[in-house]
């Protein structure tokens, strides 16, 4: 059974403003624009911990807020419920609902958490000194299990809503996970990072703040990642594929194509687009992959990559399908492991939202 527990949060108290000024995309999303832009707007936002200056400031500045109290520990444990709105890379609007809590971070061996993507042990590094340094985790990883969770919203209003993201205190059934596996959907980097750091800890506690969602929600979304090639002019040529005409017709057809076997549009300059294939059983990425990862470049939104082609400032551009939740599983359970950014949940959960202390009061009263 997944360890799922409820645990002491660590809040906004208000004092430091606006929630809405606090708050911020995971640091992975975060371009150093947007940085400076939320740096600017609070000294209190969480980007100051997550993206800091430096570790050792991280962890001064987050005892500081703790003892002025700009953040203070819950007086109780809780679960909580996550209602997001929000407007896909498709433009498309939706809902999804998920639950914050506590999870045993044990090590994939062990068989009920399960990874999909491949890390950078340079990553890895950064995020284990920034744990260390703070001792709190200020950002859910997002994990997904294929059982029914019936999260019904409360009649009352939310205890926590900030820029679409609604949060309720809820009880933990810990029915649902029984035999349940977690599939990491995104957050691998801070998910082996809770671990290595629990294991330091005495006793050790390796725990980590997650927000679990059902693979059977009918707000979860999983989007490709487009790939994009500069300083590339070995790509520039094409003619490996089967000529469509344009982009539109071009991802039409790919999305009648079954999942048998890979299959990608690539986009190059003189606006034509060409159909690819690969080999049975490969995945879209792995496809694309074939070309290395010298010059690369990705981005969610097939618009942009169209553009970064017509504008000059790519080589090419290769348009991915959505990936499959059932594949992604199916990759997981067979102990491999996808490249980098094979997929893409959206909305990824924002950071500021729930503290998870590492140190004291993680779980229980």
């Amino acid at each position: 059974m997944a360890d799922v527990q409820p645990f002491r949060a660590v809040r906004y108290t208000g004092a430091a403003g606006s929630l809405a000024d606090l708050v911020a995309p995971p640091y992975d999303v975060v371009d150093d624009d947007e940085r400076d832009r939320l740096f600017t707007r609070s000294p209190y936002n969480v980007l100051h911990l997550t993206l800091p200056d430096s570790v050792e400031g991280a962890g001064r500045l987050y005892a500081d807020w703790l003892s002025t109290g700009i953040l203070a520990l819950d007086a109780e444990s809780s679960a909580w419920l996550l209602v997001e709105e929000f407007v896909g890379p498709d433009g498309i609007a939706r809902e999804r609902r998920g639950m914050i809590a506590s999870v045993a971070a044990e090590p994939y061996e062990l068989g009920r958490v399960l990874p999909h993507e491949r890390t950078h042990a340079a990553i890895r590094e950064e995020r284990m000194s920034l744990l260390r340094a703070t001792h709190v985790q200020p950002e859910p990883v997002f994990l997904l299990h294929e059982r029914p969770l019936e999260l019904q919203m409360p009649e009352r209003s939310p205890d926590v809503a900030v820029d679409g993201s609604r949060l309720w205190r809820i009880d933990v059934d810990q029915a649902v996970f029984a035999d349940a596996e977690l599939l990491v959907a995104d957050g691998h980097h801070r998910y082996e990072s809770a671990v290595e750091v629990g294991a330091e800890l005495s006793p050790p506690d390796a725990r980590i703040m997650a927000l679990l969602v059902s693979s059977a929600d009918p707000g979860l979304r999983v989007f490709p990642t487009h790939r994009v090639f500069s300083g590339r002019p070995d790509l520039a040529a094409g003619g490996e594929g089967k000529p469509v005409g344009s982009v539109e017709e071009a991802l039409a057809r790919l999305a009648r194509e079954t999942y048998e076997r890979s299959a990608v549009v690539a986009y190059r300059a003189g606006r034509v687009a060409e159909l690819l294939h690969g080999g049975e059983g490969e995945l879209d990425v792995e496809l694309v992959d074939r070309h290395g990862l010298d010059g690369i470049g990705y981005t969610s939104r097939a618009d942009e990559a169209v553009s970064a082609v017509d504008r000059g400032a790519a080589d090419v551009a290769f348009l991915l399908r959505e990936p499959r939740v059932e594949a992604v599983f199916a990759a997981a359970r067979s102990g491999e492991r996808m490249p980098q950014k094979s997929t893409f949940f959206f909305p990824k959960p924002l950071s500021g939202l729930l503290f998870h202390p590492v140190r004291f009061g993680s779980v229980g009263p």
